[in-house]
């Protein structure tokens, strides 16, 4: 197959252009909406995790108290405990006079609570702020 313009390269072989008619062709015949299953959307789409009114990347950060941290942040659990803020929740553990800290583990996918979480430790058997 020979054309005549210049400058241009012009003896294709039909090997070449045989698939690319193809493409063209079905490209001009196909739906312009995209069918995908349901469920399938693409991460882009989907919404941002956000603490209050900011955007933070769940893969290093969470949000604690209407602020982001670092994954590895530790904060004070009553007067001598730390946590993580991103895994643990810090409660008071109250029984009459005494006022006792427990580490207690965020479930993944859930509004943790202390009432309802796990026991990670007790605050007089972890790390200490020296």
């Amino acid at each position: 197959m020979r054309f005549s313009v210049s400058g241009m390269r012009t003896d294709y072989p039909r090997s070449v252009l045989a698939p690319a008619y193809v493409s063209v062709c079905l490209l001009l015949l196909c739906p312009r909406e995209v069918i995908a299953p349901a469920g399938s959307e693409p991460w882009l789409c989907q919404p941002a995790p956000r603490c209050g009114d900011k955007i933070y990347n769940p893969l290093e950060q969470c949000c604690y108290n209407d602020a982001i941290v670092s994954l590895s942040e530790t904060r004070q659990c009553g007067p001598h405990c730390t946590f993580w803020p991103c895994f643990e929740l810090c409660c008071l553990d109250s029984f009459g006079l005494t006022n006792d800290f427990v580490v207690k583990l965020k479930v993944q996918g859930v509004n943790s609570q202390c009432h309802s979480s796990p026991i990670s430790s007790k605050c007089e058997s972890r790390r200490h702020f020296p």
